[in-house]
């Protein structure tokens, strides 16, 4: 496995944009990512698992960041390693682009309403990694992406970007609503947890010196 860093990243009370290049390439999986946290919701993102796509493609709308993710999976063994592995990736972009997080909210949640169905997502961008989900979600498939793995997603980013990630649809009917507002939710959550803090400035926003 290798996984690199290419580009230099900002602090997060610095001006410029904050970015991240990883390049995670496995036995199992073939990942080549490039995150700008101060986007404008543009991606192009392709893992052989459309409705993932899809989920990845309004996670970067709806948390204002520029996204280019490339992923060639074992699809043929299971989707697996394609959803846990781009999840590792893509927190470990997180993590790479904050920098030491000097200045940044840290934390930070959203309540989403989409149609009948309503999901809360909360982010702690702690250092620890530990994550919650709770989907509510009971068939094996939404559109070609099977829904237990939406749990790995999850698991995987707190890992990567060495964060608190708690998702959960409350109530809803249609599961493909209740697996959408989740990732709306989140990167909305995501997008306050990463932005930065007039008050705070440059100081790191923790007692223990630490992130």
């Amino acid at each position: 496995m290798t996984t690199k860093k290419k580009t230099p990243t900002t602090k997060a009370g610095d001006k410029g944009c904050r970015t991240a290049v990883v390049v995670r390439h496995t036995a199992e999986t073939r990942i080549d990512l490039q995150l700008t946290i101060e986007g404008s919701g543009q991606y192009k993102v392709s893992t052989g698992i459309r409705f993932f796509d899809h989920m990845l493609e309004l996670f970067t709308r709806h948390g204002a960041f520029n996204l280019e993710l490339k992923c060639d999976g074992d699809l043929d063994v299971d989707q697996h390693h394609t959803v846990e592995d781009v999840g590792i990736a893509l927190g470990e972009a997180f993590d790479r682009a904050l920098g030491d997080k000097r200045g940044i909210l840290r934390a930070g949640y959203f309540l989403m309403p989409m149609d009948e169905t309503l999901a809360i997502a909360a982010v702690d961008m702690s250092g620890r990694a530990a994550f919650a989900v709770d989907t509510k979600v009971r068939t094996r498939l939404v559109g070609d992406l099977q829904t237990e793995l939406v749990a790995d997603f999850f698991e995987g980013f707190a890992r990567g970007a060495r964060a608190n990630v708690h998702v959960k649809t409350m109530y809803g009917r249609s599961n493909h609503h209740k697996i959408e507002a989740i990732f709306k939710a989140f990167a909305r959550a995501l997008r306050v947890a990463c932005s930065r803090d007039k008050q705070l400035g440059e100081m790191l926003p923790s007692t223990k010196g630490l992130l």
